[in-house]
């Protein structure tokens, strides 16, 4: 496929004006005196080669996600069209709060039904993202022990966490202290014991945490912190496996983050923008970042009376059109919030039983909606790595796993089907899982190669990171 350069032909798509243009009012030195250097093809063209391009992204219209860790499930469509509505898209974010009734209305109705669905008892919708949010939980328990005279500068946090976890404290000014996971891939009880002090300031912690096993001692955890005046944060990230059937507030949790863009179904990657409302008990409710929605039964309101506030942590809300598809998302799913859970605790526990034959399995638990395959087996007997694996099922449509995470599991896949896919899919995923494990052994040079059948073959993925090659040159 040639680039656009390459098909360009000198012939402009769009004419904006027959008029010549006075452009004394621009400073001269800001005027470009040579061509653009843009290609110039028909409308048509254009369209077509955009066309092209989006064909040769993979997407969840087009294949199976297991990509764990990250909730990758099918986001309604008609969320897109409440989020286009014109009442919402022409909002200017300086808009009076007698201007914007209907958007203060929703996002005050999604703090509510956020509230309900943590158990907590006050809700920001102001950050941005899921480490944006981790960041401003955090904010909120270092300026809580400083309001009560308490210097604590640590942070515990699982050997399994997200790594977001740790960089979040550590931007926070907090040392981080590392907990191991027992031989149930939980958090060692004994070892916490040993590592809590008055210097600890909180835990850190995903249940299910990141293996997607349920912290089945949660509620001595909780004690064991609160005893020792400690809070617990509660990374969000894995809420999908139990909304309706459990909360952060019943077991112990202090502070809490929701992926909105995980949990709550609106698009996610890409870089685009992302939502990370945090909530906290009654405790820690005049630490919330400013301002937040209120309602005082007449209208709606920015809040800016925070007594104990750590400030705002975003100017505007430029995530808006998140928030609307998460609202538009729990009003469509209303009671049923719990069934998405159950199917995808079921979906991934199916494929765990499926597959743990084929795989090593580390931690053979009942998993939650997620849980971690290891290919060692495989690359010890072949050669074939783990990112050999993920790179095969690229050439089957389906598009890899999370791999190498979480840490504590050698050659780790880890895969979470949600609840949006059916059996069928699932089928189809772990026929070719087998299929895969049994080509380690008659023809591992394939899968080494792998992948043959994508627009892209074999990438250095660190030299792609590392300097990414983001400009067209002739």
């Amino acid at each position: 496929m040639k680039t656009i350069f390459e098909k360009s032909n000198g012939i402009s798509g769009i004419t904006l004006t027959d008029e010549k243009e006075d452009l004394s009012f621009i400073d001269y030195n800001l005027l470009r005196n040579g061509k653009i250097g843009l290609p110039e093809v028909s409308e048509l063209e254009a369209l077509r080669h955009y066309k092209e391009l989006s064909d040769k992204n993979f997407c969840i219209e087009k294949g199976f996600y297991p990509l764990g860790s990250c909730t990758m499930k099918y986001n309604p469509k008609v969320n897109e069209l409440l989020a286009s509505l014109d009442g919402f898209t022409n909002l200017h974010p300086f808009s009076d709060d007698s201007d914007c009734q209907g958007a203060l209305e929703l996002m005050y109705k999604l703090q509510e039904a956020l509230k309900k669905i943590t158990g907590m008892n006050a809700v920001t919708l102001q950050p941005a993202a899921g480490a944006h949010g981790e960041l401003t939980g955090m904010m909120i328990i270092k300026k809580y022990f400083e309001v009560k005279g308490e210097k604590r500068k640590k942070v515990i946090i699982p050997d399994s966490a997200h790594g977001t976890n740790p960089a979040s404290a550590h931007l926070c000014g907090f040392e981080i202290v590392p907990v191991k996971s027992n031989e149930k891939g939980q958090v060692d009880i004994n070892e916490l014991k040993s590592l809590l002090n008055p210097d600890v300031a909180a835990i850190m912690m995903t249940n299910p945490n990141t293996l997607g096993i349920f912290e089945e001692n949660v509620l001595e955890i909780s004690k064991l912190m609160h005893d020792n005046g400690s809070l617990l944060y509660y990374d969000g990230a894995n809420f999908n496996a139990i909304m309706g059937y459990t909360n952060p507030k019943l077991m112990g949790f202090d502070v809490v983050h929701l992926n909105l863009h995980k949990t709550f179904a609106t698009p996610h990657g890409g870089g685009g923008p992302g939502a990370g409302p945090v909530g906290v008990v009654e405790e820690l409710k005049e630490f919330l970042p400013s301002p937040v929605i209120g309602f005082d039964g007449n209208k709606y309101f920015r809040n800016y009376n925070i007594k104990h506030t750590i400030g705002s942590v975003k100017g505007f809300y430029g995530n808006f059109g998140v928030l609307v598809k998460a609202y538009a998302y729990i009003l469509m799913m209303g009671d049923n919030l719990k069934e998405a859970s159950e199917n995808a605790v079921l979906n991934a526990n199916y494929l765990k039983e499926k597959l743990k034959k084929a795989y090593l399995l580390p931690f053979d638990e009942p998993c939650m909606h997620e849980f971690v395959l290891s290919g060692d087996r495989q690359k010890q007997d072949s050669g074939v790595s783990t990112l050999n694996i993920a790179k095969a099922l690229m050439d089957e449509n389906i598009h890899p796993p999370t791999v190498y995470f979480p840490l504590i599991v050698h050659e780790a896949l880890m895969i979470e089907p949600t609840e949006s896919e059916s059996k069928e899919v699932l089928d189809n995923f772990v026929e070719v899982m087998i299929k895969i494990a049994g080509e380690t052994k008659t023809n591992p040079e394939k899968l080494i190669s792998s992948p043959h059948s994508t627009p892209v073959k074999r990438l250095d993925e660190t030299l792609a990171a590392r300097h990414p090659d983001l400009k067209y040159t002739e």
